[in-house]
């Protein structure tokens, strides 16, 4: 079990990192969803600056809910990250270094993310009240007309994910799968 600080200054860790491998995160997360990917991106397209330096980055595919009295953030869980993939190859272009949501990547992420030495790390869909007492500091960076979907920094502590695509280019959920119906001899199509 592997410890990652992000912003990562030097994301050569990266390269030990294997498919199945569970971490524990600590530092800032940068949280977006749909409506903050498709801001951004007209920002680039008008080349008007961003509002943050998303190097050495990971951002997590978060819409946090309201926080409760006396709660810093509501339930934090993971977004379905296939929804980002039209949008994952120019954020790691940018300098992300990883991503994290819930769910497989698509081909072009997969590859993408092989070419730029960035990972995909998914975290537990179902524990958003879980997840929620892993983050110390909620701040919205930019965008705060989209509610949730706004750009958040979360300053997090021993934040729970696995390894699911690699800079190798090794798909947990493949590995796994390919597993279970082998050896287990379940989920056969």
């Amino acid at each position: 079990m592997k410890r990652l600080h992000f912003p990562l200054e030097n994301k050569e860790i990266l390269q030990e990192l294997e498919a199945g491998e569970l971490v524990w995160i600590s530092g800032v997360l940068l949280a977006a969803r749909d409506q903050t990917h498709r801001k951004l991106l007209s920002l680039l397209e008008e080349e008007a600056p961003l509002p943050v330096d998303f190097k050495g980055h990971c951002l997590y595919y978060v819409g946090p809910s309201p926080a409760p009295p006396g709660k810093i953030i509501g339930a934090a869980g993971p977004t379905t990250a296939y929804r980002m993939d039209a949008y994952t190859p120019k954020m790691l272009e940018l300098g992300v270094v990883a991503t994290m949501g819930k769910g497989k990547r698509g081909e072009k992420v997969r590859e993408a993310l092989r070419r730029y030495g960035a990972v995909y790390l998914a975290t537990f869909g179902g524990a958003g009240a879980y997840l929620a007492r892993c983050i110390k500091v909620c701040t919205v960076v930019a965008f705060a007309e989209l509610g949730p979907e706004a750009l958040f920094s979360l300053q997090v502590e021993d934040f729970p994910a696995v390894v699911i695509n690699d800079t190798q280019g090794r798909d947990y959920y493949q590995e796994a799968q390919s597993y279970w119906e082998r050896e287990l001899k379940i989920c056969k199509s």
